[in-house]
């Protein structure tokens, strides 16, 4: 893999991570889904949730504003044609409520794989950072999905 392909790849991940964090600002459901593969997950608050409960999560989720920084990527081996189709990173994330401006920071830890329509999330978690240092997903069960269909 040449110098320009990884760096097309990682300008495509990141548009990718910036249609994430825009799409949960405007509260565009299917903006967001359509950053994940098919069977993607997201996991916070001690559970993982798949592709289908999104428009629950995203409806209960906190409203406001999303600012990610710039991801740190890490490809997977070549497939036996040469092509890396997986990679991993981590993004960091500071997110502002509209209603009170409370600020909540952490990182993202994520999959990516290449579909045929793009690099696609596969998996994204949310790591808290807490005021006293700690590094949690959040207390679990704290996100109730049946009020929110």
């Amino acid at each position: 893999m040449s110098t320009s392909d990884r760096t097309d790849d990682i300008v495509e991940i990141g548009q990718l991570l910036a249609k994430y964090a825009v799409t949960m600002t405007k509260c565009d459901v299917e903006g967001v889904v359509s950053v994940f593969t098919p069977d993607g997950t997201y996991s916070a608050f001690g559970d993982v949730y798949p592709l289908d409960q999104f428009p629950a999560l995203v409806t209960v989720a906190p409203k406001g504003l999303f600012m990610t920084g710039a991801p740190f990527i890490e490809f997977g081996e070549p497939d036996a044609d040469g092509s890396i189709n997986d990679a991993t990173g981590t993004q960091p994330l500071q997110f502002v409520d509209h209603t009170q401006t409370d600020i909540r920071i952490g990182y993202y830890s994520d999959t990516y794989r290449r579909t045929d329509d793009g690099w696609r999330l596969a998996t994204r978690a949310m790591t808290f950072i807490r005021r006293n240092g700690e590094h949690n997903s959040g207390r679990p069960h704290v996100v109730d999905l049946s009020s929110a269909t």
